[in-house]
C-alpha cells in the first residue's frame, strides 16, 4: 500500500507509473495532507509506504518513508508548469526519489511507455545524420536508461527504419485474421482464446462471421495495395482441416495474396499442428509460421497448461521443416512460474540447437484477465518474473546464432518493466510485427477480439476499433462490427 500526497495532479499519471515501475502491483491511495500526516504518524502498518510531493513556485520535493524510519527525500529547481518542456525533469527526478529508497536500478530508467523504438525514429527523423552513439548517449540521459537497453533501442529503430524506407507504406494496409480457438487456454493468456472441446460446435458459424467481415474489408480497401497479411489467434491451426482450408481459400478468393508481401499463419500450438494442416498451409503460399514452445521444460508446460510435450514441440517443427517451411519463429515467454536464468538459459539452448528462422521474447506479463492474476494466491510463491539477466542472455544466444533485433514492445503490468523483443535472421524479419508496432499503417483486423488502427498521419491521429471478445457476440453482432469499421474506412475514402 502506498498513500500518495500531492498537491498538483499535473503529473499524476507520472507518479503513479514511475510507482508502481518500483513498487510492482501495490496499491495506490490518494489521501489528503491531513490524512497523510495523521497516518504517518500512526506509522502502525510497517508495510505502509508515505509518498509526498510538493509542487511550488519553480520547484518540485519530495519525501518518501516508512513506519520502520526508512526515508529518501529529494528536491530540484524546474518550471514544472510547463508540461512539456519539464516532463522529462520531473520523471528524473521521481526516478531518483524511488531509487535511492528501495536501492534499485530499473534498465529502462524513467521510460514505462509500450513503444520505446518510437522516440528514436523520432529523433533519427529530426536528425537525419545522427550517429549510433550519439543517440544512444541522448537515449540514457533523457531517460537514465542503462548502455544495453539504449544500444537495443537504436538497433531495432535503425533496422525498422531501413525496411519503412524501402516502399510507400502509408499508401498501403496490413490485415488481421484473429482465430480465437485454443487447444487449451494458457495460465497466463488474456487473449480471446476459447478451448475447441467447449466450442467446436460454433466454429461453423465463427467461419461464416468472419468471411462476412472479411469480405466487406476486401471491398473497402480494393483500391489500397495489401502490404501483409497476418492469421493470429488464439491458434489458427486449432481449427479442423476442412476449416483451416476454407479459411485459405476464403482469403485468396477475396484479397490479393500473390501481390502481398508477405503471408504469416500462427501454428502456435504443437499439439494443433498435423501434416495435413501444414500441407493445407503450404499450398496456400503461407510464407512464414511460428511453432511455439514457449519453455522447453515440461514441468512448466503442465504447470501453465499447454497439453503438449517437448518431443512434440520437435516433431512438429520437423515436419514443417520436412514440408518445406523456410521461415519458422519460434516464441519463448521468460518469467514463467518456476523458472529461473538456468532454465530460460537451456530453453534457449535446446531451441538453437533446431535453428529456428526468427525468435520472438515475451516478458511475463500478468494481466488482469488471465487466470494467473485471477489465481494469484495460488502461484504467487512461483511467480518471480522476467529479469533483466534473463533478456541479455536472450541477446546474447541470438548474436551467436546470427539473429539481430528487429522490433519491441512494452507491455504494463510485466514484472521487472521489461520488454518483449523479436529477432530473426536477416531476411526472416516479420514486416506486419514492425508496422504494427510503428502505428505508420492502418491494420484492418477481423474475428472476435481483434482489434484495427487506422492511421491519419496529415493529423497526427490514431483512430482504434475493437471487435466484441466473445465469440457468441461476435456472430450475433456482426453487422455492427462491420458497422465500427465503416465509419472510418469512409472517411479514408472522402
Amino acid at each position: 500500500m502506498i498513500y500518495l500526497y500531492q498537491n498538483e495532479r499535473e503529473y499524476d499519471y507520472d507518479v503513479r507509473a514511475t510507482a508502481l515501475a518500483f513498487f510492482e502491483r501495490e496499491k495506490i491511495v490518494e489521501k489528503s495532507e491531513a490524512e497523510w500526516e495523521e497516518l504517518l504518524a500512526q506509522k502502525e502498518e510497517t508495510e505502509k509506504t508515505f509518498l509526498r510531493l510538493i509542487f511550488q513556485g519553480q520547484s518540485l520535493s519530495g519525501i518518501i518513508t516508512d513506519g520502520r524510519g526508512k526515508k529518501a527525500e529529494n528536491e530540484i529547481s524546474c518550471r514544472w508548469q510547463e508540461h512539456g518542456e519539464s516532463r522529462n525533469e520531473v520523471c528524473r527526478f521521481l526516478y531518483r526519489l524511488f531509487s535511492s529508497y528501495t536501492g534499485k536500478i530499473l534498465p529502462w530508467g524513467t521510460l514505462t511507455g509500450i513503444r520505446p523504438t518510437k522516440i528514436i525514429m523520432k529523433w533519427m527523423e529530426e536528425e537525419k545524420e545522427a550517429e549510433e552513439a550519439a543517440l544512444e548517449k541522448r537515449f540514457s540521459e533523457t531517460y537514465l536508461a542503462d548502455g544495453q537497453k539504449a544500444r537495443l533501442c537504436v538497433q531495432v529503430a535503425q533496422r525498422e527504419k531501413r525496411f519503412l524506407d524501402a516502399w510507400d507504406y502509408e499508401k498501403e494496409y496490413s490485415l488481421y485474421v484473429g482465430i480465437p480457438f485454443c487447444p487449451t487456454t494458457c495460465l497466463y493468456c488474456s487473449f480471446a482464446s476459447y478451448p475447441v472441446s467447449r466450442f467446436a460446435d460454433r466454429m461453423q458459424e465463427y467461419m461464416s462471421a468472419l468471411i462476412k467481415e472479411m469480405e466487406y474489408v476486401a471491398k473497402a480497401c480494393a483500391h489500397k495495395r495489401l502490404t501483409s497479411i497476418y492469421v493470429g489467434g488464439g491458434t489458427p491451426t486449432a481449427l479442423d482441416a476442412d476449416s483451416l482450408a476454407l479459411l485459405m481459400d476464403e482469403i485468396h478468393r477475396l484479397f490479393p495474396v500473390e501481390e502481398a508481401r508477405e503471408l504469416t499463419v500462427e501454428a502456435g500450438r504443437p499439439d494443433s499442428i498435423t501434416r495435413k494442416k501444414l500441407e493445407i498451409l503450404r499450398r496456400a503460399g503461407v510464407g512464414r509460421i511460428s511453432i511455439n514452445p514457449q519453455t522447453m521444460h515440461q514441468g512448466t508446460l503442465d504447470l501453465i497448461g499447454r497439453n503438449h510435450t517437448v518431443q512434440q514441440l520437435r516433431d512438429s517443427y520437423a515436419l514443417a521443416r520436412e514440408i518445406g517451411f523456410s521461415n519458422i519463429n519460434m516464441d519463448i515467454i521468460t518469467g514463467l512460474p518456476g523458472e529461473e536464468l538456468p532454465h530460460v538459459k537451456e530453453t534457449l539452448k535446446q531451441i538453437f540447437s533446431m535453428k529456428p528462422d526468427s525468435l520472438t521474447v515475451h516478458s511475463l506479463a500478468i494481466k488482469r484477465a488471465a487466470n494467473l492474476n485471477i489465481e494469484m494466491e495460488k502461484y504467487k510463491a512461483m511467480v518471480k518474473g522476467s529479469t533483466n539477466e534473463m533478456l541479455r542472455a536472450v541477446d546474447e544466444h541470438c548474436r551467436q546464432a546470427g539473429m539481430l533485433p528487429y522490433y519491441m514492445y512494452r507491455q504494463k503490468n510485466i514484472p521487472g518493466n521489461l520488454e518483449n523483443i523479436g529477432y530473426s535472421l536477416p531476411g526472416k524479419e516479420c514486416l506486419y510485427n514492425i508496422l504494427i508496432m510503428e502505428e505508420k499503417q492502418d491494420i484492418i483486423a477481423c474475428g472476435a477480439g481483434a482489434s484495427t488502427k487506422f492511421v491519419f498521419p496529415e493529423e497526427h491521429r490514431i483512430e482504434r476499433t475493437e471487435n466484441v471478445k466473445s465469440i457468441e457476440h461476435y456472430i450475433s453482432r456482426i453487422d455492427e462490427m462491420i458497422d465500427r469499421k465503416r465509419q472510418y474506412l469512409t472517411e479514408r475514402q472522402k
